[in-house]
């Protein structure tokens, strides 16, 4: 790559920086069903035409917005697992769920564009769903390594048919190490945690509960026991 060129590229990641942070912000003031590539066109001080070239549409510039969304969440779970034992499942367990919900907390528009309510007349396309899986490929993960360290306690609950055929397609993300009640226990677990952060910030808990850090704390402690963690 040549100096111009170089210089093209770094100019070019700038401008995608600059109108992916003037979304952001218009997000969070007008909802993503509002967001508007003509009025963020003028925010950067572009004209439209000029923006196109950069997201073809607006459901361009919104799937942008939500892989950058389920990266950082996926990045935010990463790090707090890597920074615990690997041999203490439940602390690594704690330590990602609270580093989710500090980042909803941070980040709540773009908790919302991916966790929320469905945007009308956008569909995700499969770009998304490498970026959507990190975050889930963490709890997973700390499955996993309690299985094959034989510490992850069974239940007897069955799983019935129906349930066992949709299990095949999670099987091509998670693998065999789990079987059909670990990878159901697995699942319930991670709707839980993010069940659990929007009602907190969707104001469902208001009037029920005041300590919200204690009571998630609380409430993830709980179904690490459900699901088998040690």
């Amino acid at each position: 790559m040549n100096q111009a060129t170089s210089v093209r590229a770094r100019v070019r990641a700038e401008l995608v920086d600059e109108i992916k942070a003037t979304a952001r912000r218009q997000l969070a003031t007008e909802g993503a069903a509002a967001l508007s590539l003509r009025a963020v066109a003028r925010e950067v001080g572009m004209v439209s035409s000029a923006v196109y070239r950069y997201f073809p549409s607006r459901n361009d510039l919104l799937t942008a917005l939500i892989i950058d969304a389920y990266n950082a969440v996926g990045e935010c779970a990463e790090l707090a697992n890597s920074g615990v034992r690997r041999n203490d499942y439940r602390g690594r367990w704690l330590a990602v769920t609270d580093a989710i919900r500090a980042w909803a907390i941070a980040n709540l528009q773009e908790y919302g564009l991916v966790y929320g309510t469905p945007i009308p007349n956008y569909t995700a396309p499969q770009d998304t769903i490498g970026p959507a899986t990190r975050s889930t490929a963490v709890m997973i993960g700390i499955a996993r390594d309690a299985v094959a360290a034989g510490v992850f306690k069974a239940t007897q609950e069955p799983v019935p048919k129906s349930v066992r055929a949709d299990l095949k397609l999670v099987r091509g993300y998670v693998g065999n190490e789990l079987d059909d009640d670990q990878i159901v226990r697995a699942l319930m677990a991670w709707t839980h945690v993010f069940g659990a952060i929007s009602f907190e910030l969707f104001g469902h808990r208001v009037g029920a509960v005041t300590d919200n850090d204690g009571f998630f704390r609380h409430e993830m402690n709980r179904i690490a026991t459900y699901i088998g963690l040690p």
